[in-house]
């Protein structure tokens, strides 16, 4: 049957990766394969239930919940996640197990605690171990939320591709939660991004600077980043298991074959009402780029991803503290002040864009934009140099806000 065709905006689809921890010690507990195999009998690697679909990841402790195929609206996905995140804790209750939010794991020592999804789609899984050694933080410990947004054509691939690459060096200063890890407070609020961007080093190729290249057409795509990629990794890859655009690990990738762009830099929330009322956010703004509000198309084409890359490397570090100086790239997104903190860029960002969001969100995202991005709320409630049981006693809080839909207040 042929794929719908969708075009700009039309539809969302979207992933959010959770992890299940043991419910007393918070330590990782790989149990996914026994949740999924409680509801479909059988240990599949993905259930579809409804409005959404329940899938693995390659770690085992880790489960993901997406949209079962693309949805209209983003308006009702928060209380359907919130029902699906009920629903697996009610059968990891029995199990002595609950899911926990965030980007990273506190203390998961990957080379200690990694498990593999042992079953389906398992040779994939291997050799991505077997070449790239999937014990690190980059691989095995980090949760994020997918954004898939379509496009018809080349032309609409194009402006999608060109106000995505220019959104996102800013990205993290709205959505970073991921501050601790090794039991030790980082330095980074978005230390997933940090040991993400480095996690494909053998094949550098395959991530590039997490930043895509200025390419806007489909042919361009498969030229200058599908075909290198795949020369690259074939080497270490001799029966083509990874030669897909799948392995395309940039922090944004086209999927030709869904006809969208999967934005893959988003640190996962405290909760689904906060994951939801940020992609309102982005794609208010992704739209407004689209359109052509502040800057043209043609002249979005023009940012390389190497001025791109060095914002993007401040804001993974400082998130909404990070000063962007670059007054080039504050006028593409027609900010007024500059040089300007990335989270008041947000501020003034998300203040033009608000006719387009709903109450929900606008009122979250207000409580984001003043309290900080919840890897500066979660560093404020440890500490800066936090114990163990001052670490558990936060992430018990989060896990808490998972179940109630609430956001964190450190």
């Amino acid at each position: 049957m042929a794929r719908k065709q969708f075009h700009l905006f039309d539809a969302f689809g979207v992933e959010l990766e959770y992890m299940i921890v043991n419910a007393e010690t918070l330590d990782v507990a790989p149990v996914t394969d026994r949740v999924l195999h409680e509801v479909a009998g059988a240990y599949e690697s993905e259930i579809e239930l409804g409005e959404l679909a329940w899938s693995n990841e390659l770690a085992l402790h880790v489960i993901e919940l997406k949209t079962n195929g693309p949805a209209e609206s983003l308006d009702s996905l928060a209380g359907h996640f919130q029902s699906h995140v009920g629903r697996i804790n009610e059968l990891l209750r029995p199990m002595g197990a609950r899911l926990m939010p965030t980007a990273m794991h506190p203390w998961m020592d990957p080379d200690r605690e990694l498990k593999l999804w042992p079953h389906e789609y398992n040779p994939i899984y291997e050799t991505y171990n077997r070449i790239f050694d999937c014990r690190g933080h980059g691989w095995s410990n980090l949760q994020s939320v997918h954004l898939n947004l379509p496009f018809a054509d080349d032309v609409e691939f194009g402006r999608l591709h060109a106000a995505i690459r220019l959104l996102m060096p800013i990205l993290p200063a709205l959505f970073a939660s991921s501050p601790i890890a090794d039991k030790k407070v980082t330095g980074f609020a978005d230390y997933r991004m940090e040991v993400y961007r480095s996690n494909s080093r053998r094949v550098p190729l395959v991530a590039g600077t997490v930043i895509p290249e200025p390419v806007f057409t489909k042919a361009d795509y498969e030229q200058q980043i599908f075909q290198p990629m795949y020369d690259a990794i074939a080497p270490h890859d001799s029966h083509g298991v990874l030669q897909h655009e799948w392995l395309n690990a940039r922090g944004a990738i086209a999927r030709f074959t869904r006809g969208a762009i999967e934005i893959r830099v988003i640190d996962i929330q405290e909760c689904p009402a906060a994951d939801i009322a940020i992609l309102e956010g982005v794609v208010a703004v992704l739209k407004a780029l689209v359109e052509e509000r502040w800057i043209s198309y043609a002249a979005q084409c023009t940012w390389g991803e190497a001025p791109l890359a060095r914002i993007f490397l401040d804001v993974v570090r400082d998130a909404e503290r990070a000063v962007v100086q670059d007054t080039g790239y504050l006028a593409a997104l027609g900010l007024r002040a500059r040089p300007i903190e990335a989270g008041a860029a947000w501020g003034q960002l998300l203040e033009s864009v608000a006719p387009e969001l709903t109450d929900r969100a606008k009122e979250l995202l207000g409580q984001i934009v003043s309290r900080g991005t919840l890897a500066s709320r979660i560093a404020r409630a440890v500490g800066p140099a936090p114990d163990k049981a001052a670490i558990t006693a936060t992430y018990r809080q989060l896990a808490s806000c998972l179940g109630e839909n609430s956001l964190f207040i450190a």
